[in-house]
């Protein structure tokens, strides 16, 4: 039998899950340090985001800074500057890793898999051929390069595109 290792799922089955009053996605740009807390760009109104638990290689979130549940929450400049920041997102995956394709969406609410209560976009860059049997039959991700590695990666090519105001 051949033995299969995700060491990083670990950390994420034993993180703490969100306390009373506390929120992931408005503590990560108050730590002040953002390669830290994997913070690729801010904007005025939202940041951009590495997915420490990725759905795929380079899996971004864009989150506003103001801490709500829901689209219509925001009013119309929060919701162009979050729209804004998808898109700059989606330039430097597209930039950075070159995918095929790309899967953007927000799961709103617990029920649709949101599992922290705070407004956020996921952009998961996509190749041909990415599904393989490791997610469908072993339950597990190969992620080709370390979130460290990653971010470098993306925040260098972030710094260097003309960014969202």
């Amino acid at each position: 039998m051949e033995n299969l290792h995700a060491y990083w799922r670990m950390e994420y089955i034993e993180a703490p899950r969100e306390k009373s009053g506390e929120n992931l996605f408005t503590a990560l740009p108050a730590l002040g340090d953002d390669a830290q807390a994997l913070i690729l760009h801010r904007s005025s109104l939202s940041y951009l985001v590495l997915n420490r638990f990725p759905y795929n290689a380079g899996h971004l979130l864009a989150v506003p800074f103001r801490n709500v549940g829901d689209l219509s929450e925001l009013d119309a400049a929060g919701r162009a500057n979050l729209m804004d920041e998808i898109i700059f997102g989606k330039e430097v995956l597209r930039a950075a890793l070159k995918p095929d394709a790309f899967n953007i969406g927000f799961n709103l609410g617990t029920a649709a898999g949101g599992s922290i209560v705070h407004l956020h976009a996921h952009i998961v860059p996509r190749w041909s051929g990415d599904t393989n049997f490791m997610p469908v039959i072993g339950k597990t991700r190969v992620l080709p390069q370390s979130l460290e590695a990653m971010y470098q990666r993306l925040r260098s090519v972030a710094d260097s595109l003309k960014t969202p105001a």
